[in-house]
């Protein structure tokens, strides 16, 4: 088979990839289809950028994606590299061999090997800046420990594992630098838009999150306050970023 392509291990199927993105996961909707439980039903793209091929998680499953054992939030793949879809394993082939250039090097360790609690501390993180809101600040290690159900404790660990990871240097506004690095990588993606029909002729104060959480802040185009109130004065924060694909955008000095 000329070109890259992927085989699913379990069935010994071997499907070529889309000239761009190949979808993968559960639904009838994707270009590779994967009966599997643990696999959500869009999972994960198989992007295409000349002759290389780089694997993204989409971050709608908990089982997450892995690359040779490791768990991923994006990384550029190599021919024979091992793919775990949750539980469904499969093979990269007919990818090019080359000698590994500066380049290619470099792209690599943009965005660092993370692990599955990691990336739902950098989603949590940049949560406030998926919303609706023009400019907010990231979440709090607080915020971040209610909304995943841990100790304020645990979070300022992973915290500082992940400013080492993505070299974020000791200073002020660290949060807001490491959420916009994230942002800018593309590792977490915007929310989808929420419409709350009026309930009894009103507009709800508060609209909802798809996760049944109110929204942070107020009113979009505010600015959130340290306790998430609006009105606030303009303060660091994230800026919401494009649509998925476009850089991101770059928080306000």
């Amino acid at each position: 088979m000329e070109g890259p392509f992927i085989r699913i291990e379990e069935s010994g199927t071997v499907l070529p990839l889309r000239p761009e993105v190949t979808t993968i996961g559960r639904g009838r909707g994707v270009d590779i289809r994967l009966d599997e439980p643990s696999v959500s039903r869009l999972h994960a793209e198989l992007v295409r950028r000349g002759p290389y091929v780089y694997v993204v998680d989409l971050g709608l499953s908990r089982n997450g994606t892995r690359v040779n054992g490791r768990p991923i939030a994006r990384r550029v793949l190599e021919d024979g590299d091992v793919i775990s879809f949750g539980a469904a394993r499969c093979r990269m082939g007919g990818i090019p061999r080359e000698d590994v250039d500066p380049d290619v090097e470099l792209r690599r360790a943009v965005a660092p090997d993370l692990t599955r609690r990691e990336i739902d501390v950098l989603t949590s993180l940049c949560r406030p800046a998926l919303s609706d809101e023009a400019f907010v600040a990231p979440a709090t290690a607080r915020e971040i420990a209610t909304d995943l159900v841990v100790t304020e404790a645990a979070v300022k660990q992973h915290l500082l594992r992940l400013y080492q990871k993505f070299r974020i240097p000791e200073g002020a506004n660290r949060r807001t630098r490491l959420a916009n690095e994230v942002i800018a990588l593309g590792l977490v993606r915007p929310l989808p838009p929420v419409h709350v029909p009026p309930q009894g002729g009103r507009t709800p104060e508060t609209a909802r999150r798809p996760d049944g959480g109110p929204r942070p802040g107020g009113a979009p185009g505010t600015v959130s306050g340290a306790a998430g109130t609006t009105g606030a004065p303009r303060q660091p924060g994230v800026r919401r970023p494009a649509a998925p694909g476009a850089p991101g955008r770059r928080a306000a000095s």
